[in-house]
């Protein structure tokens, strides 16, 4: 696990853009796993801005809200037009967002995971983390080793993500989501994270032991991931200035490999 440590919100948002840019660069059909919320718009506005050729790309969400149509303002179908599918050239039919509205859910979640294994595998997963150290919406205590799912929401995952929601609606209380088997067959993971109230889930994940309780903790057991975040997100962990000295000391060949 590689961890880099950058000054502010803005420059980690930046270099997980710059990552993706480059994958879609190396490899023009490329498969990419794709996230949502606060800390990717800055992501999805750099890509947007790179002028990158998204024609033969594919991509596939982690997750969606279950009970949610494609169409429904706070769908993670919106927020992917929004922010990212409507501003490249991506074709429709080449992005795949769990389906909300889905009557049968375990032969959705299949299919879902089949058409990852059929288009050769997600070559970069894109990454953020919860407070509580959930990554997509594997929430604590879930199996490190799922796949896809149907999962209830803990009341601290509500709670944050209810601001997302118009006053006087509720958000659902369950979602479809890939699991951290899933997550872990990727072959590259980019994880983002920002700001003090994720520094303790940081250092579970990067420090702590291997765990149910922080699910993003199984990705010490991944062959290449990089953890990006703030200063403020390292503030729990006891090795962060030897993560900043690897950085520093990185060749400039291999920045961003």
């Amino acid at each position: 696990m590689e961890v880099i440590i950058l000054n502010t919100p803005q420059e980690v948002e930046e270099l997980g853009g710059k990552l993706l840019t480059e994958q879609i660069r190396k490899k023009r059909d490329s498969v990419l796993g794709l996230a949502t919320g606060a800390t990717m718009h800055g992501v999805y506005k750099y890509l947007a801005a790179q002028e990158l050729d998204f024609s033969a790309v594919k991509s596939f969400n982690l997750d969606e809200y279950y009970g949610l149509g494609a169409n429904h303002p706070c769908s993670y179908h919106t927020y992917m037009r929004q922010h990212l599918f409507d501003r490249v050239n991506i074709q429709p039919e080449n992005t795949y967002v769990p389906d909300g509205l889905a009557q049968d859910v375990e032969r959705h979640c299949l299919d879902y995971e089949q058409a990852i294994e059929q288009a050769g595998g997600i070559d970069l997963q894109l990454l953020g983390l919860g407070e509580d150290g959930h990554i997509g919406f594997n929430e604590p205590s879930s199996s490190l080793s799922a796949g896809m799912r149907i999962k209830t929401l803990t009341p601290m995952t509500r709670r944050t993500n209810q601001r997302d929601f118009p006053p006087g609606e509720t958000m659902p209380m369950h979602v479809l989501t890939l699991g951290i088997g899933n997550i872990l067959a990727a072959r590259r993971c980019v994880l983002l994270a920002n700001g003090a109230k994720k520094a303790p889930a940081v250092q579970a994940m990067v420090e702590g032991p291997i765990t149910a309780m922080c699910p993003a903790s199984a990705l010490q057991q991944h062959r290449s991931t990089t953890v990006i975040i703030d200063e403020a997100a390292a503030a729990f962990l006891q090795l962060a200035d030897y993560f900043r000295c690897v950085y520093e000391h990185k060749p400039e060949w291999q920045r961003g490999k």
